[in-house]
């Protein structure tokens, strides 16, 4: 028996056992024995995902006793090896941290019940080997997530209305899926994958299943304009949840672009690819845009995924254009750039927003403006966060800084002026560097805006004035997380090759210790040297400086001025709001904030003021324009609706007369 079978069928059994204690073991201990069963669900399909990835074959099937569905297959390849793991990780992590984090409303049986629906059916589609089996499990993750969506704050309006908009994004991602399945399977004659790709359509058939695949899984995985759901739900999810779901579920939208464009439909015209690329970079732009505007921790870090999200597809557009025209070695560069930034996503997006669950458990807000002194008072949990932000930035020695490099390798070596190039792709790499290097220089500033407001100020509330650090079975996984994020920012060389054997991609070798070396494109990054050669030249730098301040006399009196000498008060600090002004003003047109401005006078006097409360208010730009309307117009057409069901027996006779005679007409014409 393989890896992948142990996993593959340990999956089943431990996600029973994990509702089954959900639903039996008492309110004391079902945290921890639920969340301990949940991170060994985890695991269980870290360890499949494994197996996969060494080219063991496996095959689970799952009976499913209805007429005419038959048996259900799990077997995943190297591809599904990668996104297994990447699920078993982020599982594990995040239920260990769960059993710390979740009390109240999120430790219900119902909470812990979903949960194991919720990781199983996310596991189920990487490992799908046809589509019913991955329709199925893309069902049981909807599910799953929606209960789980409900749990915590459950009376508040903002839950009630994310729960709306997810279950409505959610539906009509399956309805889109469902219908670009049901295209290739009428054609090929069969649901699994071997057949679909053997017979895959042709002409307007193949743009049709293409454009229904693409909107459905571009709506799971957040991106514009079919993001909406994902800065209402990730906020107000219980935040292992939300880790789960940015880090994990999120990513099984790139997973489905990768098959499509991959496997089942790789040889389509130009214009999916110049679809695609308008679809990450306009994604990327926004999201970082408004994650770097906004106050509120969570809702920032779910802008940020559809920035990551938008870089994903991006590097899977540029390699669609590039094995166009004949560039496969540069094309395999990004096809493993864009696996990178899967895998650096969901180590550094599970650190972050289970850093925020720590914050917020610690404090009860979420808040940036209300934050400040909690490097202090929770240094674990400030130290794997910074790391995390690290990573979102982009910055050296984090997996973040590799994924961006190889992406950007992949752009400035696509031939643009060569006999294989072409004018679009001239025009388009250029424009789409831009784009990284913009979404970059914004990334920096949202999370040093993050680490400096968040941490390193000083308290601007009593919550976060008695800040007291997670318990262990919160910060650990915080840890972990962490090394993780370090681990494949200082050693990637041994995930590359494993990304590059997942996407079938040749090109990609091992460098130095455990460095990357790219070849094909002449290109080589060796984290653990750069390393060594800065401290190299930083520690006697540092040992003379120290040594020359010895030396140096001390100030034995105070400052003869009160500027540098008084204390500074919170007051006198940025807020996350006075940071993100300039970055507001320059994109006002864009972003178009709400503002407030409450004065407060004294009661002696109104030309006194006692207090000003300023206030700005970001809403999201595409849902004002592009929802707000359908809404508005679906409300009226159901307003009509509404007089025409007075209860009248006649009127509805009437209708059914009318309904008849347009038909017959209609028949008869």
């Amino acid at each position: 028996m393989t890896l992948t079978d142990v996993g593959l069928l340990g999956q089943p059994v431990l996600a029973s056992l994990a509702i089954i204690a959900a639903l039996a073991v008492n309110d004391h201990r079902r945290s921890a024995i639920a969340g301990a069963l949940n991170a060994l669900l985890g695991l269980a399909t870290a360890t499949a995902g494994f197996g996969a990835l060494l080219g063991q074959t496996g095959r689970f099937t799952i009976a499913t006793g209805i007429p005419g569905l038959g048996q259900l297959a799990l077997a995943p390849d190297r591809l599904g090896g990668i996104f297994l793991v990447v699920v078993g990780v982020v599982g594990a992590l995040s239920s260990w941290f769960g059993v710390g984090y979740a009390h109240g409303a999120t430790a219900t049986r119902a909470a812990w019940a979903a949960y194991p629906v919720f990781l199983w059916g996310m596991s189920i589609v990487p490992a799908a080997g046809d589509a019913v089996t991955f329709l199925l499990g893309w069902e049981l993750m909807a599910l799953g997530s929606t209960v789980l969506l409900h749990c915590e704050h459950a009376t508040r309006p903002q839950v009630r209305s994310a729960l709306l908009w997810y279950a409505a994004m959610t539906h009509l991602s399956f309805v889109l899926l469902l219908a670009g399945f049901a295209v290739l399977i009428g054609h090929a004659g069969g649901a699994t994958w071997a057949a679909l790709a053997a017979s895959p359509p042709t002409g307007a058939s193949a743009s049709l299943a293409f454009v229904l695949l693409a909107g459905g899984f571009a709506t799971k995985a957040g991106l514009v304009p079919v993001h909406v759901w994902l800065p209402r739900a990730h906020p107000e999810a219980p935040s292992h949840v939300s880790a789960a779901m940015s880090a994990a579920m999120v990513k099984l939208g790139v997973y489905g672009l990768l098959l499509v464009t991959l496997r089942l439909l790789p040889d389509g015209p130009r214009w999916w690819a110049i679809g695609l690329l308008v679809l990450g970079g306009v994604s990327a732009v926004y999201g970082i845009l408004e994650a770097s505007v906004t106050s509120d921790l969570k809702r920032l870090l779910a802008f940020s995924t559809t920035e990551n999200v938008g870089l994903m597809v991006t590097g899977l557009a540029v390699a669609m254009m590039l094995r166009s025209t004949g560039q496969q070695a540069v094309a395999d560069v990004a096809l493993v750039a864009v696996v990178l930034l899967v895998i650096s996503h969901a180590a550094f997006k599970t650190v972050l927003f289970l850093g925020a669950g720590s914050i917020l458990h610690a404090t009860g807000e979420r808040d940036l403006d209300r934050l400040g002194g909690l490097a202090r008072r929770m240094p674990r949990t400030a130290l794997a966060t910074s790391f995390g932000a690290l990573a979102a930035a982009a910055l050296p020695i984090s997996s973040g800084f590799v994924a961006e490099w190889v992406l950007l390798q992949s752009l400035v070596h696509g031939d643009t002026r060569g006999p294989d190039a072409d004018r679009v792709i001239a025009i388009a790499l250029p424009i789409t560097v831009a784009v990284v290097a913009l979404t970059a220089g914004l990334a920096l500033l949202t999370f040093v805006k993050v680490v400096g407001i968040g941490f390193l100020a000083r308290g601007r509330s009593p919550e976060a004035a008695e800040a007291h650090e997670s318990p262990a079975s919160m910060t650990l996984p915080l840890l972990v997380g962490a090394g993780l994020v370090l681990g494949l920012g200082l050693v990637p060389g041994w995930v590359a090759k494993a990304a590059a054997y997942a996407v079938g991609a040749s090109g990609i070798e091992q460098a130095g210790f455990a460095g990357v070396a790219l070849p094909n494109v002449d290109a080589l990054l060796d984290p653990v040297s750069l390393v060594l050669m800065s401290l190299a030249v930083a520690v006697p730098v540092a040992v003379i400086t120290m040594r020359a301040a010895r030396k140096a006399p001390r100030r034995t009196v105070d400052l003869p001025w009160g500027c540098g000498g008084v204390r500074v008060d919170p007051t006198m600090q940025y807020t996350a709001t006075s940071y993100a002004e300039p970055l507001v003003r320059i994109f006002d047109d864009a972003l178009r904030p709400t503002r407030d401005l409450d004065v407060t006078h004294t009661a002696e006097s109104r030309y006194l003021v006692r207090e000003v409360a300023y206030r700005q208010r970001m809403v999201d730009q595409v849902e004002r324009g592009l929802y707000d309307p359908v809404i508005g117009l679906l409300s009226r057409l159901g307003d009509l609706a509404r007089r025409a069901q007075n209860g009248s027996v006649h009127r509805y006779l009437g209708f059914s007369f009318t309904a008849l005679v347009i038909v017959l007409l209609v028949v008869t014409w």
